[in-house]
């Protein structure tokens, strides 16, 4: 998943942008950009690496105008730390367009080919980013009536990319002379939501991944972004929106509640928050039916997306609920880090275990999901070096066997611990004495007791169901073949960074 923030202000967006990235910087921590737009001539800032990294005060200087958007990416095997894929991207023809994306295209090669050979344009990077860039430019020049633009047109524009690409994607614009787009695929699959502020020269609006970002830097939440919708603000602080999909329905990533969002968010009108104490609940419920057996006498988190999911399960049996990891929030998330050895060897940087929370108890570790089982394994691990007489693991998550192709990280069944395993199986793998599941069914009544008006999601990663009915076993085969080449040679260059230092050299 990426973080994406657009903004029409009646004075300078650079700050707002700034702090809005780092509100969204949970969302990627590979790269981040920023644009804004002052007298139709965009200005442009971004890089590799974390907010803070990329942007200096001379950037900042550097970034005027009362309207822009920004980028937080975070990295999927084959592009990380490439700073050519950083976004936001452009096109100076037919119209200056800056776009940025949060999903993945699932026919990014398809179109490729289409925009080279029938578009008559030129990709030069391998993001699906950049080619949903180049269809929204070419959709424009094809509506637009001697190249002059106006919402009906724009609108007429999206519903044409609707037509053509497939897969994930919300999306930020800004197009010169005329404003900020916003749209959405048309299954709502990743999120996005407006917000507004009134001031006393005319409201201002913004778009945004997420609701925390709305609310923290003072604008009041308005509404998602409809599934298949298209929103305009122009240059004027104007509010357009058409739905451009004909056949819309809203299914949202039911990932961004288990670990992708923040827990102080909105997602598509349910409380992240709410949603994994839900969680929680509904994991103890399972447990005082099925495992009441094991003596649990302390339940601990895994810092941090877990500890609402294992302070209402530790409420549900009864047991004491207690803090056994101390987290160094000055590394990375684990889960987005590329590379077995990369993620293996940050879990004890990242955490440390409390002894005495340990020693001689039968502990319940409690995490938001078991992905590929590194983590998870190290963690059992530090519970039993320091005392721990049994150690139980649950995961507020159904078990991850599928490969995810809309934006998480998670593409191939080859890294799957879950995926040709069953629970007791994986618990071996991962040194646990026993290891409990969500169900899917429990899961997605956690997220719609959060907000009843949700009927279905996007489960893919864990039953295998893809909703937009173009993912082929040979798409997932392509892709396994091309994580594995890159694995291979990450291996390869980690071992050879690994020899060097051994042998003294830096």
């Amino acid at each position: 998943m990426c973080g994406i923030l657009g903004i029409v202000a009646r004075s300078p967006v650079n700050q707002l942008l700034y702090d809005g990235l780092l509100l969204l910087q949970h969302r990627g921590q590979d790269a981040a950009g920023i644009v804004t737009s002052e007298h139709k001539t965009f200005h442009m800032q971004k890089g590799s690496g974390m907010v803070r990294d990329v942007f200096r005060t001379r950037n900042m200087r550097s970034l005027p105008g009362n309207i822009g958007i920004g980028h937080c990416r975070y990295p999927t095997a084959g592009s990380a730390h490439n700073s050519a894929e950083s976004q936001p991207f452009y096109v100076n023809s037919p119209f200056g367009i800056v776009l940025g994306h949060n999903g993945n295209l699932t026919n990014a090669n398809v179109l490729k080919e289409e925009i080279f050979r029938q578009d008559l344009r030129h990709i030069n990077t391998d993001s699906d980013s950049e080619v949903l860039l180049n269809v929204l430019a070419h959709e424009l020049e094809r509506a637009s009536v001697k190249l002059r633009l106006d919402p009906q047109t724009i609108f007429t524009a999206v519903a044409n990319v609707h037509r053509r690409c497939r897969g994930a994607y919300a999306v930020v614009a800004m197009i010169a002379g005329y404003g900020l787009l916003a749209f959405r695929d048309p299954y709502g699959i990743r999120p996005a939501v407006i917000g507004y502020n009134e001031t006393g020269g005319g409201v201002e609006y913004m778009i945004a991944s997420e609701s925390v970002a709305v609310e923290a830097l003072g604008f009041r939440l308005l509404r998602d972004v409809a599934p298949g919708e298209a929103v305009l603000i122009d240059e004027d602080g104007n509010f357009h929106s058409q739905q451009c999909a004909p056949k819309a329905s809203l299914n949202p990533c039911i990932f961004e509640y288990v670990y992708l969002a923040r827990p102080d968010s909105l997602i598509d009108g349910a409380s992240v928050y709410e949603a994994r104490l839900n969680m929680g609940e509904k994991l103890a419920e399972r447990i005082a039916r099925d495992y009441a057996d094991l003596g649990i006498d302390v339940v601990i988190p895994i810092p941090d997306s877990s500890r609402p999911s294992a302070m209402q399960l530790a409420l549900g049996l009864g047991v004491p609920y207690r803090e056994g990891f101390v987290k160094n929030r000055y590394i990375g998330r684990t889960f987005i880090m590329p590379g077995h050895a990369v993620r293996s060897r940050s879990v004890r940087q990242k955490l440390n275990a409390m002894g005495m929370e340990f020693k001689g108890k039968n502990v319940l570790l409690v995490d938001d999901s078991v992905v590929r089982g590194t983590t998870s394994r190290e963690i059992v691990q530090m519970a039993r070096e320091s005392g721990a007489r049994k150690v139980f693991f649950a995961s507020a998550a159904p078990p991850v066997r599928f490969a995810n192709v809309y934006g998480i990280d998670m593409p191939t069944r080859t890294e799957l611990i879950a995926a040709h395993r069953s629970e007791e199986e994986v618990a071996k793998e991962i040194g646990a004495d026993a290891l409990i599941y969500q169900t899917l069914d429990a899961l997605k009544d956690a997220v719609r007791r959060a907000n009843p008006k949700l009927g279905s999601f996007e489960t893919s990663c864990f039953d295998g169901h893809y909703i937009t009915g173009d993912v082929t076993s040979d798409y997932l085969h392509e892709i396994e073949v091309r994580r594995d080449a890159y694995r291979d040679s990450e291996d390869d260059t980690e071992n050879t960074q690994l020899d060097l230092n051994l042998a003294g050299i830096r």
